[in-house]
């Protein structure tokens, strides 16, 4: 099948490299001019997936309500000027807080989330690799409240039969020997077999190995429209030089045309998806949860300073990362923010974290920020399979956790296109549940 898909984020490359090894003709459209250029570009890198769980929990608005009163360092922000989209979405997403709606959806993000671990080292193993990433997770617990807090997800480490160690404060500090010895830490969860690595390194990679199966990337190319049927056609703002085309795209006359004609699409635009869609009669309810980053070089020193792997603060919900010779901090979740719109408050929690648990570790005058839009559906889970439009497939929707879902992702829609048995579970992925 000649199969296009629209994205070249961690979920769109994923899903070329799959569909490509299927055996399918596959070409890719991205409007920017490279991969992994938005969502993909500056994420904390951690792949643990016992922490992937729904943002619509049972106690999470008060949660959030509660975290807004912090001011300065709250790890949620809903401004005050919401437009109409983000209204219905956060009325959604407080009926999925229910206990019921919640476990169904936790289970369907775990199970995906291990599927897509084991896919992740898989391929990692079997193209030979060389991604920065480093193993083991450190979920930090500074006192009685982030304890009694845990108890909850220790409860689904077990469920999940996922390896982990309860650790108090020493033991902590024999893992992780650079953490600061007067910042106040009562206990913390090791995840001993969950990673750290590189996502937009990942998906450049894999790009490469993209290439060497015919995989064809247009970058700089906007997709206008999807017109849906038995051979779906994508609408470009306008026509990409014929150089750039493969020739089984070419017109019949030599002219580059500013269509193209497809078996299948598959859309993975994040938030572009939804007006995509829209243009078909298909209401997305997806949201930008918009998230922040400060990446900067360690210093030189003995090897020793910042993060051997990851840590998290499980106080302020904030990401420490080591990826190579840098330090990755990440964390905060605005909802109806402009992308545009930069909160230095949120920094500031970026580099208060950073400095409570290794003050000094990195050359802060080379730092940089960034502050990315997390694609999210109001339940949690990903949609995955054929849309209601013929011809036309989604892989969207993965929220913060699309460097952790995308490898699992990519395979399910590889085997529902092909009309193959799943390689796990896909029950409530698919577009019915959103639809209702």
């Amino acid at each position: 099948m000649r199969v296009g898909i629209i994205g070249a984020g961690i979920v769109g490359v994923t899903t070329a490299w799959e569909l490509a090894s299927d055996g399918h003709e596959v070409t890719v459209v991205e409007q920017r001019h490279g991969v992994a250029e938005e969502t993909s570009f500056a994420n904390a890198g951690v792949v643990a997936p016992g922490y992937v769980t729904p943002w619509a929990s049972p106690g999470m608005p008060a949660k959030v309500l509660r975290q807004m009163l912090w001011g300065n360092h709250a790890a949620v922000r809903v401004h005050r000027r919401l437009d109409a989209s983000v209204r219905q979405w956060l009325w959604r997403w407080w009926r999925a807080c229910r206990t019921d709606t919640y476990l169904a959806n936790r289970r369907r993000m775990q199970r995906l989330a291990l599927f897509s671990r084991d896919r992740l080292r898989a391929l990692t193993a079997q193209l030979e690799l060389n991604y920065e990433r480093s193993t083991g997770y450190l979920v930090l617990l500074r006192g009685p409240r982030e304890v009694a807090a845990a108890q909850h997800s220790l409860e689904v480490l077990r469920e999940l039969g996922i390896a982990f160690n309860w650790v108090d404060a020493d033991q902590c500090r024999a893992a992780e020997p650079s953490l600061c010895t007067t910042t106040p830490l009562m206990a913390a969860v090791h995840l001993t077999s969950d990673e750290v690595g590189n996502c937009r390194q990942f998906a450049h990679l894999l790009r490469q190995q993209a290439d060497k199966r015919g995989v064809q990337f247009l970058f700089g190319t906007r997709v206008r429209a999807i017109e849906p049927g038995r051979a779906p056609l994508l609408h470009l703002d306008e026509a990409p030089s014929s150089g750039a085309l493969p020739s089984r795209l070419r017109a019949p006359d030599s002219r580059t045309p500013a269509r193209l004609e497809f078996d299948a699409v598959v859309v993975c635009a994040a938030m572009g998806s939804r007006d995509l869609l829209s243009g078909l009669g298909l209401r997305l309810p997806i949201i930008a949860v918009h998230g922040y980053s400060v990446s900067a070089p360690l210093r030189p020193g003995d090897g020793a300073l910042g993060p051997s792997s990851g840590v998290m603060d499980e106080r302020y919900k904030v990401a420490i990362t080591r990826l190579g010779q840098r330090v990755r901090v990440a964390g905060s979740a605005e909802i109806g923010a402009r992308a545009d719109a930069v909160d230095p408050r949120a920094l500031a929690t970026l580099y208060k974290v950073l400095d409570d648990w290794y003050p000094g570790c990195a050359d802060l005058a080379q730092a940089q920020s960034w502050k990315g839009a997390r694609p999210m559906l109001p339940d949690g889970p990903p949609v995955i399979g054929a849309s209601p439009a013929a011809g036309v497939w989604l892989n969207l929707g993965h929220g913060s956790s699309g460097w952790a879902l995308a490898c699992g992702s990519a395979r399910l829609l590889a085997d529902a296109l092909g009309a193959r048995e799943p390689s796990v579970c896909i029950d409530g992925l698919g577009w019915e549940r959103i639809a209702r």
